[in-house]
């Protein structure tokens, strides 16, 4: 098992600089916090949102609508009544209540932006693929920097897929079909936003060529051989050459790598990107409440499944489960079915790049 070097770091005065079975109780329950990323699609920090970050929380998703994201933009109603004011303000709560947090948004080039209407939009993908790295690289630091004026500190993007077939999940989300203008575009939009301080995350790797159905919907795999892969390698290795922050991993099976478990449940994956790719940063699932994720398991099973396999912060929907997920996780260490070290090790590296990123632009 990989272990990162920032493993020892933790916040001054945490139960971890105390002794004793109650502060190791109280470690365990704080770093089943740091490891989610609830998801919620509106403007609103419930109760469940609070009493997640007030236990150790260090990252939310302002996500959108299933309504929206079929759609690929953000709804009518929402562009006419959302502020970047009220934006701000909900992240602001949410800061005053964990400290340093990753906020992350979808803010996807060719695909869903999160912050449209609150943010300059980003170029077409028409427009893109005609712009030098440079210009690439100029208008996502730009739009970075008004991401931070609203709070936000991570992008789920760019989206290093390439989709060669039918594939309704990624349908017109997607860079093009040519791998190596994908990597060209991909890797100028993660060295922009990251030069401008916002963590970008490559995501679903290891790639989806093609889908026979969406993955959110449904439990379908990407059939086809190893060599079939072969078509977003490059890209991957592109984008962590350029210093990628976080990489998401698929919510489907690839079954020419692991044919029973989801990617965000794959040790095979995430060994192959820890070990071939050599990435070092933070490994994010894919949405967890997928049900070519979840595979028949409960959810909990499928949380730990994904952080014994490797991943580092998982993406789920927020809600009155989110209490139990952590109830689960502290449970599941207690009874041994999760690893105490795999689970400070993932909490760790989910706090650490929050820390790094309230602190200053990041600097590749």
């Amino acid at each position: 098992m990989h272990t990162p070097d920032h493993a020892s770091e933790f916040p001054v005065g945490s139960a971890r600089t105390k002794s004793g079975p109650d502060a190791r109780i109280a470690a365990i329950r704080a770093d089943s916090h740091a490891v989610l990323l609830p998801a919620f699609a509106d403007l609103q920090i419930d109760d469940h949102i609070k009493l997640f970050l007030t236990g150790g929380g260090k990252a939310i998703l302002l996500g959108e609508t299933r309504a929206e994201y079929v759609g690929r933009r953000m709804s009518p109603q929402r562009l006419r009544d959302e502020t970047a004011t009220m934006f701000g303000r909900t992240v602001q709560e949410a800061i005053a209540i964990a400290g340093p947090l990753l906020v992350a948004v979808d803010q996807e080039l060719a695909g869903i932006q999160r912050l449209q209407g609150l943010a300059p939009p980003l170029p077409t993908l028409e427009a893109a693929l005609l712009m030098s790295d440079a210009a690439i690289e100029s208008v996502c630091f730009d739009i970075a920097g008004a991401a931070r004026a609203l709070g936000v500190t991570m992008f789920l993007a760019p989206i290093a897929d390439v989709v060669d077939g039918p594939n309704p999940w990624l349908h017109g989300r997607t860079l093009g079909t040519d791998p190596a203008e994908v990597a060209r575009v991909a890797s100028a939009f993660v060295r922009g936003v990251q030069r401008g301080g916002v963590i970008a995350t490559a995501k679903h790797f290891p790639g989806y060529r093609q889908m026979a159905a969406d993955p959110a919907l449904v439990d379908v795999s990407l059939t086809g051989s190893a060599a079939d892969l072969a078509i977003a390698g490059p890209v991957f290795q592109a984008v962590i050459a350029a210093g990628v922050k976080a990489v998401m991993t698929g919510p489907a099976p690839v079954a020419a790598i692991d044919a029973n478990q989801s990617a965000s449940t794959s040790p095979a994956v995430m060994a192959l990107l820890r070990q071939e790719f050599g990435f070092r940063g933070l490994i994010v699932s894919d949405d967890l409440d997928a049900p070519a994720t979840l595979r028949g398991r409960s959810l909990l099973d499928t949380a730990i499944a994904s952080l014994t396999a490797g991943a580092d912060l998982l993406l789920l929907a927020s809600g009155p489960h989110t209490a139990d997920i952590i109830e689960g996780l502290s449970a599941a260490v207690a009874d041994g079915k999760l690893s105490r070290d795999r689970l400070a090790d993932a909490a760790a590296r989910v706090r650490s790049l929050a820390a790094q990123v309230s602190r200053a632009a990041l600097t590749l």
